[in-house]
């Protein structure tokens, strides 16, 4: 029998709200958190739209001290809040800085695609080549590091299990989920925080831009920019913020009669191998279906039961793929094909940070019992009217809502699936 790992906390940063009250609403409403960014144009980029979280310098101070803050960047933030919010949320206080006591059950896989680049724009690269190295500073390091934002997390909760970073570009934050999955079936802790975080810069924006895979065509429209799944879809927002959740094992959670959001049931991570169609930015779709089928059977459970899938969908080429792959994967036409939506219409893509993002979303909608519409899809791309009445474009109440599937896929032709259940003793 393997050790059953259910979600006990939630935590949330997005471009359109900070906490699940605020989340769970701009889901449900359709509220965008795309902006249009003044520094983007500023710096000629083809994109000048983003999802940024807002009033971040505020809430932060709600959470850290001046001194803590001082060796914090955005993604260090964004990391930290999210990862405070699950612990509470979960029934934990959050320790004094002081206190001796470790929390040895519990740690973090938390990762991050390029996170720490505005502390390496910013500050790091103009002094060192103005030969004022010395002026960075004692927490250059720990900002600049990847692992920046677990190991911040772990000394704010004390945490003495396993905590690290994980970074497999966009699968990132759902490979944190499911590797933490692993660590909790194994007996190697009771509880794992797991997730993503990808902080707020044109440092990591701009190489995207350079590869002419964001959207440029909507600058004036930030709302409408972002376009999974539609005909006029011309290339991804990008996107940041923070997603964590709370892992445990059943036996540990009902012990402290804790409240449990879902269950996940399986996952599944392979790569494939940048051949048969895939490459370095292009997903091989043999393998694609390969993950699907693997999460399903670690799950034990057969396509038919799947009952809507949060998709990678980035609002680029790959959109029809994606949905042909589910449908191949999960032996579902498009007669009896689950309801699928994408987050990212309303938050664009967090890149590391997306799979945590979307998580978050999933584990609402299953607990909640609802599917949120996705955005700026009316003119559903040709491939895709065959799937028209399963792609949810205003929400729709769900009680029936049992099983949804969260996929992610990166560059490197990495693949990620993970299935989140309504919970049931």
């Amino acid at each position: 029998m393997k050790t059953r790992v259910v979600i006990t906390g939630l935590g949330i940063v997005a471009p359109n709200g900070h906490g699940l009250e605020a989340f769970e609403q701009a889901l449900r409403k359709g509220e965008s958190g795309i902006r249009f960014i003044p520094q983007m144009k500023e710096l000629k980029l083809g994109c000048n739209v983003a999802g940024v979280p807002q009033n971040i310098d505020e809430i932060s101070k709600e959470y850290f001290t001046e001194e803590q803050l001082f060796a914090m960047n955005s993604s260090i933030k964004y990391a930290g809040i999210a990862a405070i919010d699950a612990w509470r949320d979960a029934g934990f206080e959050v320790p004094e800085p002081d206190s001796d006591t470790v929390e040895h059950d519990t740690g973090a896989i938390i990762g991050t695609g390029i996170g720490g680049l505005d502390t390496v724009g910013e500050k790091l690269v103009p002094l060192t080549d103005a030969g004022k190295a010395r002026r960075l500073g004692s927490t250059a390091v720990e900002q600049i590091m990847a692992s920046g934002v677990s190991a911040k997390v772990g000394g704010l909760l004390a945490l003495g299990n396993q905590v690290t970073t994980n970074s497999s570009a966009c699968s990132t934050g759902t490979e944190a989920i499911i590797d933490a999955v692993l660590r909790i079936r194994s007996g190697l802790a009771k509880r794992m925080l797991a997730g993503g975080a990808e902080g707020a810069t044109p440092y990591i924006w701009s190489g995207f831009d350079a590869m002419r895979v964001l959207n440029r065509t909507r600058n004036d429209e930030p709302e409408k920019a972002s376009r999974p799944m539609s005909a006029s879809a011309a290339g991804f927002v990008p996107g940041s913020g923070a997603g964590i959740l709370m892992l445990e094992s059943l036996e540990s959670a009902q012990e402290r009669g804790a409240r449990i959001y879902a269950e996940i049931i399986g996952g599944a991570i392979n790569c494939g191998g940048q051949r048969q169609g895939g490459s370095m930015t292009a997903p091989n779709p043999i393998s694609v279906q390969r993950c699907i089928r693997m999460a399903l059977e670690d799950a034990g459970i057969s396509g038919s039961d799947i009952d809507a899938i949060n998709g990678h969908l980035t609002a680029t080429f790959a959109d029809p793929h994606e949905i042909r792959n589910w449908s191949q994967a999960l032996e579902r036409s498009p007669e009896d094909f689950p309801l699928v939506n994408a987050t990212k219409s309303l938050i664009g893509h967090g890149l590391g940070a997306a799979g945590g993002l979307e998580s978050v979303a999933c584990v609402l909608q299953v607990y909640k019992g609802f599917v949120h519409g996705s955005a700026n899809c009316e003119d559903l791309h040709e491939e895709l009217q065959p799937y028209a009445g399963s792609i949810v474009q205003e929400t729709r109440e769900t009680p029936e809502l049992t099983v949804q599937a969260k996929a992610s896929f990166g560059f490197g032709d990495v693949n990620t699936c993970v299935l989140f259940r309504k919970w049931q003793d």
